[in-house]
Parts: C-alpha cells; sequence; structure tokens
C-alpha cells in the first residue's frame, strides 16, 4: 500500500508530523489546531470562553479546509470527525458544535461525530483541535455514446 505525507505550503510547518496522510484513498488529517501560518496560536487563552473560542473554531475551519483540499477530498467526503474543546462549559460545547456546523466545514459533521470536553490540547493557550478523516471518491465511470 502506498502512503502519501503532505504538508500544505499555506499551513503552518508541523513538528515532525504531516497534516495529510493518504492511505488507500481514506485521507488522515492531523489534528488541526487553531494555528496560523507561523505556527502561532490565535486568541490564545487558559480558560475558555465565548470570543477565544469563536476565533480559534475560526481559525480551525480554514486549516481543515486547506488540509482537506490538499488531500483532493471536500468536507462532503469526510466520514468521521472529533471535535475537541478544552473546557467543561456545556454552553460552550454547544457554541462550538454551532459555529462548526454552520460554516462552509458543515457537511464533514453529518457524519460519524464525536465532541468532546477535554482537560488540555497540546499548545498552551489552545481550546480547540478538529479531528477528520475523509474518503476520496474515484472518478465516475467512463458513460459510452
Amino acid at each position: 500500500m502506498r502512503i502519501t505525507r503532505i504538508n500544505p505550503d499555506t499551513l503552518h510547518t508541523p513538528p515532525g508530523y504531516h497534516h495529510v496522510t493518504i492511505a488507500a484513498a481514506t485521507v488522515h488529517l492531523a489534528g488541526q489546531c487553531p494555528l496560523d501560518r507561523s505556527g502561532t496560536v490565535v486568541s490564545p487563552t487558559d480558560i475558555a470562553d465565548a470570543a477565544t473560542l469563536t476565533a480559534q473554531v475560526t481559525q480551525v475551519i480554514d486549516n481543515s479546509l486547506t488540509a482537506l483540499s490538499a488531500g483532493n477530498v471536500t468536507p462532503a467526503d469526510v466520514v468521521r470527525s472529533v471535535i475537541y474543546i478544552a473546557t467543561d462549559d456545556r454552553a460552550l460545547l454547544s457554541l462550538a458544535w454551532s459555529l462548526f456546523t454552520s460554516s462552509p466545514l458543515a457537511p464533514a459533521f453529518t457524519s460519524a461525530s464525536t465532541l468532546l470536553g477535554v482537560a488540555v490540547l497540546g499548545f498552551p493557550g489552545q481550546v480547540v483541535e478538529l479531528d477528520l478523516t475523509a474518503v476520496q471518491n474515484p472518478a465516475p465511470p467512463a458513460v459510452s455514446p
């Protein structure tokens, strides 16, 4: 089986892993974090609030759309999503879900999806991370005249 690993030029350079890994037409995204192109957390905070969550979700959506495109898939090709939010506040969890499902990434959340409140995420000041798996759709067969 051939494995292809991709780091899109418009995303931050990850420390030792790749944003996109493709194996047997399955596209696995590394957890997409609220990092800008330079690798800086957008709106870092130790305690999640609505404004920070909105800013970080927006960055994660942008990064995810870029990574999906690099894998030659769209949000509609996503078969599994896991959203991690560093909070135990159900209102903030609900806000995160609403932000994701009303965005251009929304079709990704019509498949198997999980929303989790967690204690902490990997980067200081990070309160959201998104894990996506998608499947490349083969080209339709040619139609004979």
